[in-house]
């Protein structure tokens, strides 16, 4: 097809064996067309079965289509472009609907705020509504493995197109490696020279919530169209996927979502160390199906009459329904300490009533040494891992409750609260929530970060969404850090970004947790 500004878009076509029309699936991607996000759905042959046109697209500068790709750039217009011209092929019935997720997911939001007539209904799966601080940034803090991961990804694949060979063995490779710290001159020629419209460059230049990104955030009302939201428990942007199904929630419009004990990908039964069964495995596709039967075939399928939320509850492995996310039963762990929760297990501890007589912790950050990432939604490989190695550490302060009486199951999105100092005008917090075993096995299931610049008593961690059952005799876990390396650029500490400093400006980081009831955790529990 060719867009208003006459650049060709190219596109694999599947259609049913059957005569008669058929409502068109379309998703537009920029990983090259034959991949079809396989890596998370079932293959479009699969949807045109179910009496589909299925269209998979190369958006602008990516396979085969024409054009340079600029990531999330020229979305709206092409969306509208490719929408239209969808619902006008043989034998469709001129009724669309979108799939996809991750990048595929936001080009469902972009194609939609054009407001094309025939578009129906989306299924945006993992998507950053707000790309600076559902997708580039959390809570301040620069995603680094995971937007350089995607940056380099992004370049090789330009390079190929390009056919530069030795741009693109120089970016593979790197891929396998990430340089983080100190990236070769060929690496940075080659990353420079091949980054599609030096987004990750222009990421790092605007570290704060500023017009550039402002401008980026799509109008809530342009995209109100029925919905189904896809997330998972240890993807990267299930804050995103959250705040537009919050969002949309409001709307007219019937919206959906569904929640699985997933990472970005795959989408199976086993994520980190953990095997949650064969419940766990996707049911997104027939889900999916459902969902455009409804709105694109008008079939009474019942889908409407079920609660409009589903999770994947953890530790019990089962499915659970919900009317709604909102959350209000919230259980308050406070910290105590001996002072030596740096040291040892059972110095610090989490309490269901303030402690008087607790002491002040002092953790000492060091960046020649900081506390690598493991798992959670931050790191590649996501997911939950054995962590205790990781807790004994002296620059991990730990704080563990007594064993559960019985088991209890979090649901939805905790705080922790800790009160505290530091000897730089800027540094960082991680706070991760772990399940401890009798056998001292420590596996991590859910986690926040935070940069803070300003002085803040308390500072306030924001932790990924969950929902987990922890089991009878086992205990909670708070592990607080001040790096979490590399899925997070590191704080140098003198209130510079990561885009602005070098490895020697680097500082040692002291940070004392203060002797008072204000540092806790609060644990949204069903």
């Amino acid at each position: 097809m060719l867009t208003r500004d006459r650049v060709r878009l190219d596109s694999d076509i599947y259609r049913p064996r059957e005569e008669g029309t058929f409502p068109v699936l379309l998703m537009r991607q920029p990983y090259g067309r034959a991949i079809a996000s396989t890596v998370v759905y079932a293959h479009p042959t699969w949807y045109a079965k179910q009496g589909y046109i299925v269209v998979i697209q190369d958006v602008r500068g990516r396979g085969t289509s024409e054009g340079e790709f600029n990531p999330f750039m020229g979305e709206v217009e092409d969306g509208f472009d490719t929408v239209t011209w969808a619902a006008q092929l043989p034998r469709s019935t001129g009724k669309v609907g979108m799939y996809g997720f991750s990048y595929q997911g936001m080009t469902q939001l972009y194609a939609a705020a054009s407001r094309p007539p025939v578009l129906k209904v989306l299924c945006p799966g993992m998507v950053g509504y707000n790309l600076y601080s559902d997708w580039a940034y959390e809570n301040g803090a620069f995603c680094l493995q995971a937007n350089l991961g995607w940056a380099v990804q992004l370049a090789a694949e330009t390079a190929r197109l390009k056919r530069d060979r030795a741009a693109y063995q120089i970016l593979h490779q790197a891929s396998r490696h990430l340089p983080f710290d100190t990236p070769t001159p060929a690496f940075q020629k080659a990353f420079q020279t091949h980054c599609p419209g030096s987004f990750y460059q222009r990421w790092l230049a605007h570290p704060t919530f500023d017009r550039d990104w402002q401008s980026q955030i799509l109008p809530l009302d342009a995209i109100n169209l029925p919905q189904l939201h896809i997330g998972g428990w240890f993807d990267p942007y299930l804050r995103g996927t959250l705040n537009l199904y919050q969002q949309m929630a409001k709307t007219n419009s019937p919206q959906s979502l569904i929640i699985g004990p997933w990472a970005h990908l795959p989408w199976g039964r086993k994520v980190g160390e953990i095997d949650y069964g064969a419940a766990a495995a996707s049911p997104v596709d027939s889900l999916q199906i459902r969902w455009f039967d409804c709105f694109l075939k008008g079939k009474e399928n019942g889908i409407l009459k079920e609660p409009p939320v589903r999770y994947f509850e953890m530790g019990s492995n089962q499915w659970r329904s919900f009317e709604t996310i909102a959350q209000d039963n919230y259980r308050t762990y406070y910290l105590a300490s001996d002072g030596l929760a740096s040291i040892q297990d059972k110095s610090g501890q989490l309490l269901l009533t303030p402690d008087p007589q607790t002491q002040e912790d002092i953790l000492v950050s060091d960046p020649w040494r900081p506390v690598p990432s493991l798992g959670g939604h931050p790191s590649i490989p996501a997911g939950s891992f054995e962590r205790s190695g990781i807790d004994c550490r002296t620059d991990v302060l730990t704080y563990t409750s007594e064993p559960l009486i019985e088991a209890i199951t979090v649901v939805g999105q905790g705080f922790i609260l800790i009160d505290c100092t530091a000897d730089v005008p800027s540094f960082d917090l991680c706070g991760i929530l772990s399940e401890v075993h009798p056998d001292g096995r420590v596996y991590n299931f859910t986690q926040g970060y935070i940069r803070v610049d300003f002085p803040q008593r308390p500072v306030k961690i924001p932790l990924q969404a969950t929902c987990t059952t922890l089991k009878k005799g086992t205990c909670l876990r708070l592990s607080l850090s001040a790096t979490c390396f590399p899925a997070y650029a590191i704080n140098p500490g003198m209130g510079a970004f990561p885009g602005e400093t070098d490895l020697i400006d680097r500082q040692i980081i002291t940070i004392t947790v203060e002797r008072d009831r204000a540092s806790q955790i609060q644990l949204p529990l069903l």
